[in-house]
């Protein structure tokens, strides 16, 4: 018998997607954590869960840079801590359950392809001269480009604020999964996309 996402949501889920289907990878764990055991092989984070690679987001490090407009030193506050970012994101899909009354991970999954751009900028240089040339962008950049924008977003939204991180990280996969222009991720790759057809 298959195993339940916290012993609760369905694995049974559609990755319409195409170019994203082979790298978004949904083992049936319970609690997905692989320990990293196959991090010095190529290409090996396409086969980790698609759940732990958005707690590995999470565990960012302060770097006391600017995200967004905002100075963000959070001291890598959750720096190595799975356990508790793994019961934050389990709280927030109990919250996006409760608000959507749909299977939380489909509204994850969702909200990663929409939050996924498909073009970008580079930089080349034509002798002395250098200039932003569009480019596309690979599956696995495009997944990683969607965690990484979820993540800022949720601790964004949670830092120096009332809302918790629980909250912060419902709320933006809800609005990344409805495709709404209010998100954060959404609001990125929307920025990215229109540098990249500028750039044309």
């Amino acid at each position: 018998m298959a195993n339940l996402l916290f012993d609760k949501y369905s694995y049974d889920v559609v990755v319409n997607d195409q170019s994203l289907r082979n790298y978004i990878f949904l083992n049936d764990l319970k609690y997905p954590n692989s320990y990293r055991r196959t991090s010095k092989k190529d290409f090996s984070k396409a086969k980790i869960n698609i759940i732990e690679r958005l707690e590995n987001a999470l565990m960012r490090g302060g770097t006391g840079g600017k995200i967004g407009g905002h100075v963000i030193r959070t001291k890598g506050r959750l720096q190595g801590k799975k356990l508790k970012v793994m019961h934050i994101i389990e709280d927030a899909f109990e919250q996006i359950h409760e608000k959507t009354n749909q299977n939380p991970l489909q509204v994850f999954i969702q909200a990663v392809e929409n939050s996924a751009p498909i073009e970008d900028t580079t930089r080349v240089r034509y002798g002395g001269i250098i200039s932003n040339i569009a480019v596309d962008i690979s599956a696995s950049r495009r997944l990683d480009y969607a965690l990484r924008n979820i993540s800022i977003a949720t601790i964004l939204a949670s830092f120096g604020k009332k809302m918790t991180m629980r909250d912060a990280l419902a709320n933006e996969l809800i609005l990344a999964s409805r495709n709404d222009p209010n998100g954060y991720a959404i609001k990125r790759r929307n920025e990215i996309e229109r540098m990249a057809r500028s750039a044309k």
